[in-house]
């Protein structure tokens, strides 16, 4: 298992970060938190506790109220600005209907003024490594929830980020599809080496997938706990009914238990 030392840099880091919207709710208050060089770390929360608000500020869909999100590895533009290399993918795949698979994942290399004919070879080399080779000119409304999420993962791949963040992603597939799609993506990671930020509710996946589970407390969103999974890649089916699981599991539980009112616990 890949570890980062304390002196290497991080790919990210988050200080003191808050943030206030507009209606006056606070959503974020006071997190700091880094990302290592080819880290995985889950951020577990009940609903409301800022998750996605703070993936969301990451990938510089908004603006901290307060703090501060600095990339210190990443190259600089012109005017000394960070250029992150990060993709996003979304709870909901977010395909363009219209389009085939092979167009969707092309999408944002096309953008970028990549020539047609190499942003579509990396297309299919991304579907390819999400294991959708054939289905490149299948259409969304052609494919299963869980192809079409194989192909949001694959757009988010082909620009071959150093930082993926994942918003909940297989939160509405079934628990067999889900499975699946959790062991691949740690074949991808352990592959391409990308670091992941991934949200979820799921203790269960959280503990399966990640180095760290960082758990998040509600109202406003803080850093409750950050556990460390210290477990061995690649992690078999069995490590799921192993007793070490089960006991990381424990400790998740109890730090997200713990985030909720007393009034709650108790009942």
């Amino acid at each position: 298992m890949d570890l980062v030392t304390p002196d290497a840099k991080p790919l990210l880091r988050v200080r003191q970060v808050s943030k206030r919207f507009a209606s006056g709710t606070l959503a974020l208050r006071d997190v700091s938190l880094d990302v290592g060089q080819h880290q995985f770390i889950s951020l577990l929360g009940p609903s409301g506790c800022g998750k996605s608000t703070l993936l969301r500020l990451i990938a510089g869909l908004g603006q901290p109220s307060a703090g501060q999100i600095d990339w210190p590895t990443s190259a600089c533009d012109a005017r000394g600005l960070a250029q992150p290399e990060l993709s996003f993918v979304f709870q909901e795949p977010t395909l363009m209907p219209w389009a085939t698979a092979r167009r969707n994942v092309s999408l944002p290399l096309r953008l970028a003024g990549m020539p047609a004919r190499l942003a579509d070879e990396r297309a299919c080399e991304a579907l390819a490594s999400m294991g959708l080779a054939g289905f490149e000119d299948a259409y969304p409304r052609e494919l299963s929830g869980g192809m079409k999420m194989r192909v949001s993962i694959a757009r988010g791949l082909v620009t071959r980020p150093r930082i993926l963040l994942m918003d909940e992603p297989f939160a509405a597939l079934d628990e067999i599809t889900r499975m699946k799609l959790n062991h691949d993506l740690l074949a991808l990671w352990q592959r391409e080496r990308f670091s992941v930020v991934f949200v979820t509710h799921s203790v269960f996946e959280s503990v399966y997938l990640s180095q760290r589970v960082v758990v998040l407390a509600a109202r406003p969103g803080r850093i409750h706990a950050d556990l460390d999974v210290a477990e061995p890649y690649p992690r078999p089916a069995s490590y799921r009914t192993s007793a070490v699981y089960a006991r990381h599991c424990e400790r998740a539980s109890a730090a997200l238990e713990s985030t909720l009112p007393m009034e709650r616990q108790a009942a």
